[in-house]
């Protein structure tokens, strides 16, 4: 579909390029303006929308043919957004340099209306930031279960502004279930607050106590050994292969604390 919709959209920026260059030809005719006569406005039009779609089209061709094949879910949904941010970017150069036909003005103008956002939204510059540094060093990625600033959920949507959880827990519910809100907060807390993250791509697994109640003439010796089996014939070879990598990351930590980095477990 994606596909189809950029050979469509490559499809009009070809014609709306022909239309400008066949109305460019044509006498000049009387505007209100006489430095800009209607055709003029009308090839400045039309070479706006052929850059239009001509980005647009290229921005779908790329991603049906080199974001989706992607193989990890998480890392094309990242790919995606910067794709989609970076053509955005020059969708809006590329359309006001064929408007104006000043492209060195509209890139100064760009420069000095960038400078004034800084300072008058401060806080989504903030969060645009925050999402890069989600990118790059990603204290989580769609799909984990996390806990930032006292709100459990799973990681469902990271836009370039705010990040959208599937809520656990809270008020609504006593165990670790979805409760059926979402929350959505500014990538900016993840500058400013601790993220716990419960199911990262390198440890997915976290521990966890249960307790279980037995009567006081149970033998506990016998209990004991029940649970033990009943875990390792559930667990066993999970929890085994999460505490090598755990051991593995301790053991680099000590030698190089400064590259540590969690490895694939085994089971994975």
């Amino acid at each position: 579909m994606k596909a189809r919709l950029g050979y469509l959209a490559l499809a009009l920026a070809l014609a709306a390029a022909v239309a400008a260059s066949l109305v460019g030809q044509f006498t000049p005719l009387p505007a209100t303006d006489p430095s800009l006569p209607l055709n003029v406005l009308a090839v400045r039009g039309l070479s706006a929308l052929a850059t239009g779609f001509l980005c647009y089209g290229l921005y779908a061709f790329v991603v049906a043919v080199l974001v989706e094949r992607v193989p990890d879910r998480r890392r094309r949904y990242n790919v995606r957004n910067v794709v989609r941010l970076l053509f955005v970017l020059a969708g809006a150069v590329t359309v006001l340099g064929a408007l104006t036909e000043q492209w060195l003005g509209v890139l100064f103008s760009l420069g000095v209306v960038g400078f004034a956002v800084t300072f008058a939204l401060q806080q989504p510059l903030f969060s645009l930031i925050g999402w890069v540094y989600i990118l790059v060093k990603r204290p989580y990625q769609v799909g984990d279960r996390i806990a930032i600033d006292g709100t459990n959920g799973d990681v469902v949507a990271v836009d370039f502004l705010v990040t959208t959880l599937w809520e656990t827990g809270g008020d609504l519910v006593s165990s670790n279930q979805p409760s059926g809100r979402t929350v959505t907060f500014p990538n900016s807390m993840v500058l400013a607050t601790q993220v716990a993250n419960f199911s990262q791509e390198e440890f997915p697994y976290v521990w966890n106590e249960l307790t279980v109640q037995v009567a006081y003439e149970t033998d506990l010796g016998f209990a004991r050994e029940l649970l033990v089996d009943v875990a390792t014939d559930h667990l066993g070879e999970q929890m085994a292969d999460g505490i090598a990598a755990y051991r593995e990351a301790l053991a680099a930590m000590n030698e190089h604390p400064e590259r540590v980095k969690f490895p694939v477990s085994r089971n994975r």
